[in-house]
């Protein structure tokens, strides 16, 4: 439709319909804009964590935003004095403050960095036993996600104890089993008696001969 003002100028006028759709396409791409981008002010926590697996201390901070949703993180940085090291620390960083940013549960990483072994073996560190540095770091990121309150000990108890639940329709099966395996060892038990030679409870009668399974003791040889 087309529609002539005051000035004699063509203007495009556009439908209800059009404005709407447009509308609705900007505003999802601000919300993934806004999702992914990182604020100019964030609430962070650092982490002091000196490990055996590297030289020198290494220092993480790790940051979060409030969202309509609750707290979710939004990235991380990793900082020590070993040079050396320091590309590594990068690309660490940065790959984990994009799935931070963009995944939308981003819990999965710390089973992936629990995952990674490291090659000249394991260490025990205050009563725990880690693979690997890695898994060093997604043990700081899972404190920090408790720290903050993004998830809480009481949903992760409620899981455990979820997975480690029988079901009670199953209990009677496995005492009938446990009996079952009981009265047949006691009733094998009983066919054996004391062997004079080895003193051992394995003296058996076959046969009308006391015979004994250990030690080869036999009362009609004599």
């Amino acid at each position: 439709m087309i529609e002539l003002n005051k000035k004699s100028t063509i203007v495009e006028v556009k439908s209800k319909k059009e404005n709407t759709e447009q509308s609705s396409v900007e505003s999802n791409q601000k919300k993934q804009t806004s999702s992914a981008s990182r604020p100019k002010v964030v609430d962070a926590k650092v982490y002091k964590v000196k490990s055996a697996f590297v030289k020198n201390s290494v220092f993480i901070t790790l940051s979060y935003v409030e969202t309509e949703t609750g707290r979710r993180p939004i990235e991380i940085f990793i900082n020590s004095k070993d040079l050396n090291r320091a590309p590594e620390y990068v690309v660490l960083t940065r790959l984990i403050s994009a799935i931070f940013r963009r995944a939308t549960d981003p819990m999965f990483i710390l089973e992936e960095l629990h995952g990674i072994h490291d090659p000249n073996g394991g260490s025990f560190k205050e009563g725990r036993y880690y693979h690997s540095f890695y898994a060093e770091v997604a043990e700081t990121i899972e404190r920090f996600f408790y720290d903050v309150g993004i998830i809480s000990k009481e949903d992760v108890k409620q899981d455990k104890e979820q997975l480690n639940q029988v079901p009670n329709e199953e209990m009677p099966e496995l005492v009938e089993k446990v009996e079952v395996k009981s009265t047949n060892d006691e009733s094998m038990n009983m066919e054996f008696r004391i062997c004079p030679s080895c003193s051992g409870k394995s003296l058996k009668t076959e046969n009308g001969c006391d015979s004994c399974m250990e030690c080869g003791y036999s009362k009609c040889d004599k």
